[in-house]
């Protein structure tokens, strides 16, 4: 089981997610955050936190949403940012670059 970030954020960064986290385990896109889905401890204190209900746990995704949780896994990838495991967020980390998911997404 994972968290992950949803369409919710998208556009919305509010970013008090990032601020609870113990691991800093939640890095910036350019038009929304994603969770590391090795670095999280899934401890669910981003979840409580965040007040467009954005987060949630992989096996709890609604599947209009399942897409997410691929998105949030393969946005540190080499096809994405190429980050890998940094270690935690820091502002070296932090990046314009989206999921091809995010990026292409429209708002209803």
């Amino acid at each position: 089981m994972a968290l992950v970030i949803t369409a919710a954020c998208i556009d919305v960064k509010d970013g008090a997610c990032t601020k609870v986290c113990p691991v800093d385990c939640i890095y910036e896109g350019g038009r929304m955050f994603y969770i590391h889905p090795v670095e999280c401890v899934e401890c669910g204190l981003c979840e409580s936190i965040c007040p467009v209900d954005a987060i949630a746990y992989d096996d709890e995704l609604p599947d209009a949403l399942l897409p997410f949780a691929t998105a949030n896994r393969d946005y540190f990838g080499a096809a994405v940012t190429g980050l890998g495991e940094p270690g935690g967020w820091g502002p070296s980390t932090t990046t314009t670059q989206d999921h091809p998911l995010v990026a292409g997404w429209r708002q209803a």
